[in-house]
């Protein structure tokens, strides 16, 4: 078959959707190892739009490609949490063993090595994915026998000689991963009646389940804590013919992974509190955006909608119930950090680059295909279809009086214990680092790069909504951390994942990184603290989306609570030269632009 008649197949397998173009170019790649420009044309043509969205979609995720790429395509994570833990070795090796660099094919077209933002394995990094398959524990040592064995059998599932615990070992699975599960509540990951919560849920009105969950006290688990019964009221009286409730497994924030072990361990759960949803909002369509990360689970949780098909739990007249028509498909991110954000979730699910739209209105009202959409993540519906089964005030009773029940936590970094909690709300951080073995950390980042560094005086405070709200990540450093290195990999992290759409946040975290970098170099003054704290606080307020709201935190936060560090680092310049300026970088671009070098600094 032609690669021209390929194409135009795969377009007419997702009935030549315009929505459904995400899909479109991940099948063109899987099948010949990049998008070829030379299609773009075509593929437009056959989606019904124009050869600039197809290219913009293209060049938006970091899992597609426009260049030839190998067989195998090795990405190494390069959170702060792995390099920490010997990444950069572990690349060294790979490099060594492959003779290339970072970021570039082999001769032969075999390999392709390059870095990737966090891939949800921070418990038990350095790791990486080698197309689909995932690599943990990695060593340098251990990298000639992984390069040997791909070298005569290019499938990397050969990789895995001994599979992880629970539902990684299902022949659907088949992943080295471990769970790690070191605390089970009473909540997410407890036995429980499987679809109890649908059984009551269909004995009741949607109004009545609305208003269990809103009694409830569940609050967005994804860290921002929106009501969630309130978003589902919304929706349901959201004028429009089609509603559709989306799932947002797309767990990007760095050093987060609670939403993996749900995944594979609690996935009917999962679907289950979605059906709910539905339910209660009227809605028919469901969609699961899945992280590219996590692909090698999609087969699975394909297999457990097939199943609850099949037991008539999704589909029409779900529990034979009249009328209540309800079914959910998969959507594949393509890595894309941003696409966490529920309106960048939206876009990426209409086939589109996953820009954040301005608000109102809200999904609510106007979301997927500009109908009403309710949009919660992994944990969140779950936690919905235990409060159906156990009843509002059992889940009210967990937790504190404003953060009802319990939250799943991603312990990693610098202790003796990493891996998943599930640990009532109201925990302090003391209580939390005695479990997981680091009560000597010298810092604790809540809620990942987005949240905030806080120091040794403040390991008192509680994680919960009204004091250390977080979407599950918690990273410990130890004594021994550089914390300025940290911040760095936080924004260097929030560069490179910015959209780019707004100013304050494509240029203040460029701005900001510079300054910092100065500051580490030891050619900071006191004044560049002050402009850190202001340009910090203007991206936080004018940025348009979470990410840029956010970005600035590792800086504003570290600046608040570790302070002399930062103070050790400048110095009052009596001079009246300000160091912090560097004319010869300053003038390097025109230098390279125009051919020639200054003739005031040719000395250099």
């Amino acid at each position: 078959m032609s690669n021209e008649k390929m194409v135009r197949e795969i377009c007419r397998k997702f009935g030549n959707d315009r929505t459904r173009l995400m899909d479109m170019v991940r099948e063109v790649q899987k099948e010949l190892g990049y998008v070829p420009p030379e299609y773009y044309e075509l593929i437009a043509k056959e989606a019904g739009t124009h050869r600039v969205e197809v290219e913009s979609v293209i060049s938006f995720y970091a899992f597609l490609s426009d260049r030839k790429q190998g067989r195998v395509v090795l990405r190494l994570c390069n959170d702060i949490v792995d390099r920490f833990k010997g990444a950069d070795d572990v690349a060294a090796a790979f490099e060594k063993e492959l003779g290339i660099s970072m970021g570039e094919t082999t001769e032969d077209g075999q390999f392709t090595l390059e870095w990737t933002a966090c891939i949800g394995m921070s418990d038990q990094a350095p790791a990486a994915l080698a197309n689909d398959t995932v690599l943990t524990n990695l060593t340098p040592e251990k990298v000639p026998e992984i390069i040997s064995k791909l070298r005569k059998n290019p499938d990397p599932q050969t990789l895995v000689t001994e599979c992880g615990d629970g539902g990684n070992a299902d022949p659907l699975v088949q992943a080295m991963v471990q769970n790690n599960i070191l605390e089970r509540g009473e909540v997410l990951l407890a036995e429980c009646t499987p679809d109890a919560g649908l059984q009551k849920t269909l004995e009741k009105t949607p109004e009545e389940v609305i208003a269990d969950i809103k009694a409830s006290g569940l609050q967005g688990r994804g860290g921002a804590g929106f009501p969630v019964g309130l978003k589902w009221e919304f929706t349901r009286g959201a004028a429009g013919d089609n509603k559709f409730i989306l799932c947002n497994a797309d767990e990007g924030e760095p050093g987060t992974f609670k939403d993996r072990v749900l995944l594979t361990e609690r996935p009917d759960l999962m679907v289950e509190g979605m059906t709910i949803a539905a339910y209660s909002t009227g809605a028919e369509t469901g969609i699961i955006y899945l992280r590219a990360e996590y692909a090698y689970l999609r087969a699975f949780l394909e297999e457990v909608l097939n199943r609850r098909r099949a037991a008539g739990l999704l589909g029409n007249s779900i529990g034979d119930k009249e009328g209540f028509n309800f079914d959910i498909r998969i959507q594949m991110g393509a890595g894309a950090y941003v696409c966490g954000e529920e309106s960048s979730l939206i876009s990426s699910c209409e086939g589109t680059r996953g820009d954040p739209a301005d608000r109102p209105p809200f999904p609510a009202i106007a979301g997927y295909k500009v109908s009403p959409t309710a949009v919660n993540n992994v944990e969140s519906y779950c936690c919905a279809a235990r409060i159906m089964d156990k009843g509002a005030v059992w889940f009210e009773k967990v937790g504190t009086e404003h953060s009802c029940g319990t939250k799943l936590l991603s312990v990693c970094g610098d202790c003796e214990r990493p891996g998943v909690y599930e640990i009532p709300f109201g925990i302090t951080v003391a209580e939390l680092l005695e479990k997981v073995g680091a009560e000597d950390a010298a810092a604790v980042q809540i809620a990942g790069p987005s949240g905030q560094m806080i120091d040794r005086g403040q390991y008192h405070r509680r994680i919960c909504f009204g004091d250390l709200p977080t979407g599950g990540s918690i990273m410990v450093f130890g004594p021994q951390r550089d914390l300025l290195e940290v911040v760095d990999a936080f924004m260097e992290f929030f560069i490179d994942e910015s959209c780019g759409y707004c100013v304050p946040c494509r240029v203040g975290n460029v701005l900001l990184r510079q300054r910092l970098e100065r500051i580490r170099e030891g050619k900071g003054v006191p004044d560049d603290l002050d402009y850190l704290e202001r340009l910090g606080k203007s991206t936080r307020r004018t940025s348009r989306c979470g990410l840029g709201q956010t970005s600035p935190n590792p800086i504003l936060s570290t600046l608040e609570n570790f302070r002399p560090i930062y103070n050790a680092l400048v110095r009052e310049d009596r001079s009246g030269l300000q160091k912090s300026f560097d004319v010869l970088k300053a003038v390097e671009d025109a230098s390279e632009l125009t051919g020639r070098r200054s003739v005031i600094f040719h000395a250099r």
